[in-house]
């Protein structure tokens, strides 16, 4: 496992990287780190939080850094992907409060050669699940050329 640091594996730009740092992978799984600051997107003042529905977008940001890692570490360029849809979204809480150090695990369920896959996701904060998910997920061989044809 290499260290890559968060902004080159993802392919977003700030203000959308809303995950701190990928603390380890392999070819099956991801665990990503995510700390609520007032500085992060979506902080809301009034109930100082951020609103667990929010951490579809956290768990699909793991998926993207661990699937990049393990492209990077094979010579490979970052690609972008795409967020197909969740089988299921289960919150066991409605906020992540100021200050959760939170633990985003994605674990790969299988991929297929025309670039589907899914994932097993969870949100925890010391060790508490606070939010659990399938999600699927599309990357395409050309990604530059499968969004040309979509217009």
């Amino acid at each position: 496992m290499s260290v890559h640091p968060i902004e080159t594996i993802l392919p977003h730009t700030a203000p959308m990287i809303l995950i701190d740092s990928l603390d380890s992978y392999d070819e099956n799984t991801g665990v990503c780190s995510v700390t609520i600051t007032p500085q992060s997107n979506f902080y809301n003042v009034d109930s100082q939080s951020v609103a667990s529905h929010v951490g579809i977008e956290y768990v699909a940001q793991a998926i993207a850094a661990y699937a990049n890692a393990n492209q990077v570490d094979s010579g490979a360029k970052v690609e972008i992907g795409f967020l197909v849809s969740s089988r299921k979204y289960k919150m066991h809480c409605n906020r992540f409060a100021l200050n959760s150090k939170l633990t985003v695990k994605v674990e790969k369920l299988y991929s297929e050669a025309n670039g589907l896959s899914a994932f097993d996701c969870s949100i925890k904060e010391a060790g508490t699940l606070l939010v659990e998910a399938k999600i699927n997920v599309f990357q395409p061989e050309n990604p530059e050329q499968f969004l040309a044809e979509q217009m």
